[in-house]
């Protein structure tokens, strides 16, 4: 019975988290790629050839993904993880506090993990293939290399065994997590112009700022706040000034032919 609901959420997991990927990915890629709505200076499209290879890592992914939310679930049935249910089991204000925790660790984690992945070494087997896409779309934001699929992964699997988490405060990372990947990726100049200068801006990763990684690969490792990369000096000393020169036509579509 247990391999048999473990197969279960395996398969109910893939088919969520693919749809959800396919979902959010697709029409964010609509909306900013396609109608041109919302666009000021939008640049072309990267090539067909490069989005499919991100739908093809993503999809690897949504199975590494399943099986890890497959064993927090099977964990939890056997009482192993500390998920509850009842939200007045610590308090409705840890709902909050537990929710900015999980953020701060999974930002953290998130941050050396993906340093460490760019060291020369680990870089073609962790890494190379998000980075293929130089100047990414919503189509790159799930698309993890394998291995780095199953280090992401880990954390997730951690949390529920060292933090009191509620079932709609983890559901609530997760959609974090998704929706934020999906704007960090959507290239630079789809933002309105000023975000990066506000106060708020110089704290929270948006798209400009994760498209300067894929650019210049040794600054920006952060997942939701640049704390990490102020504090430790991978902070482009330029990022609030690169705006005009990122969001260029010319620039972007230079990027895109030199990995076409």
């Amino acid at each position: 019975m247990r391999a048999t609901s473990f197969e279960f959420y395996s398969l109910a997991f893939l088919g969520i988290i693919l749809g959800r990927y396919f979902l959010v990915a697709g029409l964010t890629y609509w909306a900013f790629y396609v109608s041109g709505k919302t666009s000021r200076r939008l640049p072309q499209s990267p090539p067909w050839r490069l989005i499919r290879h991100d739908i093809q890592l993503s999809a690897i992914a949504a199975v590494v993904f399943a099986i890890a939310a497959a064993i927090v679930l099977s964990a939890h049935g056997a009482g192993l993880t500390r998920l509850y249910s009842d939200p007045r089991a610590y308090g409705l204000w840890y709902l909050g506090a537990s929710y900015g925790a999980a953020l701060l660790l999974q930002d953290t984690y998130f941050y050396f993990t993906h340093r460490l992945f760019h060291h020369p070494k680990l870089f073609p087997w962790f890494h190379r293939g998000h980075h293929r896409s130089r100047y990414p779309t919503p189509w790159t934001s799930f698309a993890f290399d394998p291995l780095e699929a199953v280090v992401q992964a880990l954390f997730l699997v951690g949390l529920v065994f060292l933090l009191p988490l509620h079932f709609i405060t983890m559901i609530a990372v997760l959609t974090t997590m998704t929706v934020w990947a999906v704007i960090n990726h959507l290239g630079p100049d789809r933002l309105p112009a000023p975000f990066p200068h506000h106060w708020l801006g110089q704290w929270v990763i948006g798209p400009t700022h994760h498209s300067i990684h894929h650019l210049k690969y040794t600054v920006h490792y952060g997942l939701y706040f640049t704390f990490w990369d102020r504090l430790l000096g991978t902070q482009d000393p330029n990022y609030t000034q690169t705006l005009t020169r990122f969001s260029s036509d010319n620039f972007a579509s230079k990027n895109i032919d030199n990995n076409s």
